[in-house]
């Protein structure tokens, strides 16, 4: 399953990361993920409160 996660940064920009996690995942855990995933980069510091970010489910289809 594929999720997406949009998290604001001091630099006023929203940065939305994909993460791979099963549909029973826990929101805490995709945030987590995608705030590493941001911290690692070069970008500007990403806000670390949970209540600040995005987290919607990317539905595909299978063919």
């Amino acid at each position: 399953m594929c999720w997406m996660v949009a998290l604001l940064a001091e630099d006023g920009m929203q940065y939305v990361y994909r993460v791979y996690a099963p549909r029973e995942a826990l929101p805490g855990d995709l945030f987590w993920a995608a705030f590493h995933c941001h911290d690692e980069s070069a970008r500007p510091r990403a806000c670390d409160l949970f209540d600040s970010a995005e987290i919607w489910a990317l539905e595909t289809s299978r063919i």
